[in-house]
């Protein structure tokens, strides 16, 4: 089990820690719903330290990044980020991404902790184009800073302008007093926030700042546990829940993350499918009744009939109920359709709805 350079001050500050992704991770410190609501009202900061990080550069990075991943990466300039996928030759998904245009022929990417290996070997065996790749995940810390309140509590840490940072744009310079921090208005929560990339030397030093800029803010450090129910309430895809090497991007509902302007691996496939329309949608849906959806339950029909799965589910803090994804067939994808949810001996009926679960 590997740890983050924070993982001894997460087990210090007494959060219940779980394996996770190969990396010994906090959980929870105070308990998912209060930590939920931290993030949604004011500020919260996790460690995410456990996502993969790899520089590609040269001449051809574009290039190649152009043919294993979904998107579109050409539209981007220095000081943009963009997610993506890179989609396999069988019509699923190796993994989803976040790809930084870091300077005119250097891009970093950020991958999911669980699939750092495989990544690393899929994007090696598409480089035919002597780009130079270096895997970095081990060297960097990356902690996400979430919620409404995170760029005032924030600002005092650096020059940069983070009150007026868009979306998905980055900046790299000094923060807490440590040089070349890569400042991401990016994140997984849906509340705002950035999430800051530095060496792992630099780890206490950074943590203990925000913890003490956020402190008349009532920052609190958050465990991975309100960060899924935080991005399920959004409706964010979690990679080995809704998406996997099975499950392709039009079915998942990341068509607009998959462009047929250019080529790429497996494109031809993925346009074919979406032409004719694929045949099971990624749905969201919330429970008519009292009861909590939970990964793996069967979704079925009014006959009892199996028609899916749910992928993703859990009581919702922000609304009150139960609250889930699932794979069903694309008759049933619009807003309003009728499915039930296994609950153990109990049918539970849900409603299709249209995301994000939460608005603000």
């Amino acid at each position: 089990m590997k740890n983050t350079a924070l993982s001894h001050i997460h087990e210090n500050l007494g959060a219940k820690m779980v394996p996770f992704a190969g990396y010994n991770m906090p959980v929870q410190y105070e308990g998912v719903t209060i930590e939920h609501e931290t993030v949604r009202q004011g500020v919260g900061v996790f460690d995410v330290s456990h996502m993969g990080e790899f520089h590609l550069k040269g001449e051809n990075a574009l290039a190649l990044i152009q043919k294993i991943c979904s998107n579109d990466a050409s539209k981007l300039v220095i000081g943009q980020a963009q997610y993506s996928c890179l989609p396999n030759y069988e019509g699923g998904i190796v993994d989803d991404l976040i790809i930084y245009r870091i300077a005119e022929e250097e891009y970093m990417l950020v991958v999911n902790a669980s699939n750092i290996d495989k990544d690393w070997n899929w994007i090696s065996k598409h480089n035919d184009l002597g780009v130079t790749m270096e895997n970095n995940s081990d060297e960097y810390s990356l902690l996400a800073i979430q919620g409404p309140k995170a760029a005032e509590a924030m600002q005092s840490l650096t020059d940069i302008d983070l009150i007026n940072m868009k979306y998905y744009t980055f900046q790299i310079g000094a923060f807490a007093g440590i040089n070349d921090v890569i400042i991401s208005a990016t994140g997984y929560t849906g509340s705002g926030g950035f999430e800051i990339y530095f060496k792992n030397e630099d780890a206490e030093t950074i943590w203990e700042n925000v913890l003490k800029a956020g402190a008349d803010f009532g920052i609190k450090p958050i465990g991975l546990a309100a960060r899924d129910t935080l991005r399920l309430e959004m409706g964010y895809c979690l990679y080995g829940n809704d998406i996997n090497d099975t499950t392709s991007p039009i079915e998942a509902g990341l068509g607009w993350i998959t462009k047929f302007t250019k080529d790429f691996v497996n494109a031809e496939a993925l346009k074919e499918e979406k032409e004719r329309g694929p045949e099971n949608r990624l749905v969201a849906f919330e429970l008519d009744e009292r009861g909590i959806p939970r990964q793996g339950y069967d979704i079925v029909n009014e006959e009892g009939n199996k028609i899916g799965e749910v992928t993703s589910g859990t009581q919702s803090p922000s609304l009150g109920k139960g609250i889930g994804l699932g794979y069903v067939p694309n008759n049933l994808k619009a807003p309003g359709s009728k499915i039930y949810i296994q609950v153990r001996k109990k049918q539970i009926p849900a409603t299709v709805v249209k995301l994000p679960f939460y608005k603000k």
